[in-house]
This record gives structure tokens, sequence and C-alpha cells, in this order.
């Protein structure tokens, strides 16, 4: 899966676009992971080109958000669309990972 990635400030961000669902949420999981790096203090996805998220790929998500915060750095998402913004609340996930509505927003919030 190839995901997009870029670096503002010590925040890693990476950018996946069309599905994350049972066939690459293995992938989407490894190459985030291998992106981060130990001088990465956060973690921004931007799923503004998402069109698709299964429970397999919530599942991902929230592994990656589990590993950053036990090394005390942030981890956000930004730019969700309606339908993959109403499964985030469906399954609580709004509740405990950051979401922010522009990719903007975050990094404000970052500082």
């Amino acid at each position: 899966m190839d995901i997009p990635i870029e670096r503002n400030n010590g925040t890693l961000i990476a950018a996946p676009s069309g599905r994350i669902d049972g066939f690459n949420a293995q992938d989407f999981h490894q190459t985030l992971t291998g992106a981060i790096s130990g001088d990465d203090t956060a973690v921004l996805v931007d799923m503004s080109g998402l069109n698709y998220i299964s429970s397999a790929g919530l599942r991902a998500v929230l592994m990656i958000a589990k590993a950053l915060w036990q090394r005390k750095a942030k981890f956000m998402l930004c730019s969700l669309s309606g339908s993959i913004g109403e499964v985030f609340k469906m399954s609580g996930f709004d509740k405990i990972i950051e979401i922010h509505d522009s990719k903007d927003d975050a990094l404000a919030k970052l500082g």
C-alpha cells in the first residue's frame, strides 16, 4: 500500500487513499508503522482521500494509536468524509482518538 508521507515540525503526516479493508489493513498498519521514526512526536493521518474503512481498518488504526500512546506520542486523524466519520462515531473511536476537521486545524492544535 502506497501512503504519501510528509513531515512537519516533528509530525509525521500520512495520507492514505481509497479503501482500508480486510485485504490491505495489515499493509496499512505495516507501512505506517514502518514510516514512524523515533523523532516523530506526533502522527496525523489525513483521511481526505479515504472512501471506505472496514472493521479491520479500524483495528489497524487503533493498534497504531495504542503503540504511539505507549511511547507518549500524539495520534490524530483529520478530514474524515461523512461516511468515514459515521463509522468512527458508531464504533466510539471518536471518543478515544482525536479527530479534526482539517489538516490545518490538527497542525494548529499541535502548535
